[in-house]
């Protein structure tokens, strides 16, 4: 593959010893020089930008620029095509207010494809236009366009760019926060330095239900040592808790890094509001929440973590909606699922006729995604899942002693019932309108895995064959393996998890996974690569591209 040929040499010169102690960026000195008039005034009066800044959502030429500021202020943006940002484009962004926590963002278009954009971001007071925070510095390449040419897709345009992208879940969670002494959270180092185009955050992009103490005892009695801040030392309940818990992730060097080079694509799970987060949540005896309503902690946790997300908002009609498309290019359409918002309580998970009770992505998003999917002319269609097909991801058991599932699965395999209604109405669908080369990736269990979903292995088989790949966790307890049930033929291909009787190991262990996709743009072939802590790959697939 010819990826690294994409990446200009100066990459590393720009973000030489990008980690500040304030938390935002090192500032080359030829930037230092053009915000000179800003620093006239004390530093008491200028804002500052702590978390640096995130892209989100690269499609189409554009991309979402989020920073945030700690004080009421004014969003600009400046971005250019060097590193001295020669002839930059200034943008004049949003007011940071209270109202969002002082996060704003701004979204920059018609950018140029496949060129690499510098980017730096400002705050200017409300108090004194020539107060000015020091400038947070980022840089990315611009996502392909994915518009027909005219040309009859990708097999007629040869000259199509690689594509390499990398993804996973679970971030500060089971109390394994960011302690200095390991490094912080390193998993974002390692992928940051594979140079992806993008990153998929599969969920769990906090854990508002899991508070980080200042020590933990982890495996063989060895000490972990977390920084803490008020927000993260208890559950989530207030706004400001929600707010903290990204706050939080965002004090860890390797993150900010990983942010100003790596635009994402942010999906939630449940731990963004609690534990196993549905209609069926009951706090009443859980002695952490003093606030027991489940529909209010979901409002402020829903809040923060739109606030927080690099996401470009959908519009009116759905301001909170969290599932859709971002395109990169003629090899390669992503399908953002939101398997939290429209799903039913958890229960047995046993209807046998779909209604509201067995839903997991809702008919409103379903009926979008086959129609979506029929749509796209991209070589690949990769749903991208906050929960894997075929694996028994279980919630207890409910009143009667029965079985509960916070997954699609329901433990008892056989023909599909419950949430697995919509999943074989979907992969029929697929099979029908033959709908080539679909892959799920996904997280959420914590251990590394491939799936190959086999129709001639499963209960029910009217669908084509899929390969589903699970990674994660990136900076949380290690668990599993939990247990494939046939409806849909999953074959344990890989697998990457603890050994029996332990889990919850914390980064020490290195056990901690993300996932790789390299898509060649020459041969259209898609290889995944699951890798740990360090980027060491433990398992490779490739896959060729179907036709037909």
């Amino acid at each position: 593959m010819s990826h690294a040929d994409d990446i200009p040499s100066t990459r590393r010169r720009f973000l030489h010893g990008t980690a500040a102690a304030t938390g935002a960026l090192v500032l080359p000195s030829w930037a230092a020089a053009q915000q000179a008039p800003g620093l006239i005034v004390s530093d008491a009066v200028r804002p500052v930008a702590a978390q640096g800044l995130q892209f989100g959502d690269p499609h189409d030429g554009a991309v979402m620029v989020w920073s945030r500021s700690d004080r009421p202020a004014r969003m600009v943006v400046e971005y250019a095509l060097d590193e001295r940002f020669t002839n930059a484009r200034r943008v004049v962004g949003p007011h940071a207010l209270e109202v969002t926590d002082f996060t704003a963002r701004q979204d920059l278009v018609e950018l140029p494809e496949g060129r690499e954009v510098f980017v730096r971001v400002s705050f200017e007071s409300l108090d004194n236009a020539r107060a000015v925070s020091e400038p947070v510095l980022g840089r990315f390449i611009v996502a392909p366009s994915a518009r027909d040419d005219g040309h009859g897709g990708w097999r007629h345009r040869p000259q199509a760019r690689d594509v390499r992208f990398v993804w996973g879940g679970d971030t500060a969670g089971q109390g394994w926060g960011i302690n200095p002494g390991f490094g912080g959270m390193r998993i974002y180092e390692a992928m940051r330095q594979r140079r992806p185009h993008f990153f998929i955050h599969s969920g769990d992009t906090i854990y508002a239900d899991g508070p980080i103490s200042a020590s933990v005892t982890a495996e063989d009695g060895r000490l972990w040592t977390n920084l803490v801040t008020p927000e993260v030392s208890k559950v989530a309940e207030t706004l400001d808790e929600y707010r903290g818990r990204y706050r939080y992730n965002l004090l860890d060097d390797n993150l900010r890094r990983f942010n100003a080079e790596v635009p994402q694509l942010w999906q939630w799970d449940d731990h963004e509001i609690t534990n196993n987060w549905s209609d069926a949540k009951d706090l009443s005896a859980d002695s952490r929440y003093t606030e027991k309503r489940v529909p209010l902690l979901t409002a402020r946790g829903t809040r923060a973590f739109l606030e927080y997300a690099p996401m470009r908002p959908f519009d009116a009609r759905e301001a909170q909606r969290v599932y859709r498309k971002v395109s990169h290019g003629p090899l390669l359409d992503v399908f953002m699922l939101d398997m939290r918002s429209y799903r039913g309580p958890n229960s047995s998970n046993l209807q046998t006729q779909a209604d509201a009770a067995s839903a997991i992505l809702g008919r409103e998003q379903l009926d979008w995604l086959k129609r979506s999917l029929s749509q796209s002319r991209a070589v690949w269609k990769v749903l991208a899942s906050d929960l894997p097909v075929g694996v028994g991801v279980p919630d207890g058991r409910d009143a009667q002693g029965q079985a509960r599932w916070e997954g699609i699965a329901n433990g008892e395999g056989g023909a599909p019932r419950g949430r697995e209604l919509e999943i074989a109405e979907l992969l029929t669908f697929i099979q029908r309108r033959h709908i080539r080369n679909t892959v799920w990736l996904t997280a959420d269990v914590h251990y590394c895995a491939a799936h190959y979903y086999d129709p001639n292995k499963a209960a029910y088989g009217d669908f084509d064959p899929f390969w589903e790949f699970v990674a994660g966790p990136l900076n949380a307890g290690t668990f599993g393996p939990n247990t494939l049930e046939n409806t849909f033929g999953p074959q344990l291909a890989f697998v990457k998890a603890p050994p029996a009787g332990r889990s919850n190991l914390s980064p020490y262990a290195g056990m901690q996974f993300f996932g790789e996709v390299n898509i060649d743009g020459r041969t259209g072939e898609l290889a995944v690569d699951l890798r740990d802590i360090g980027g060491q790959s433990v398992y490779r697939k490739a896959l060729s591209p179907r036709w037909g």
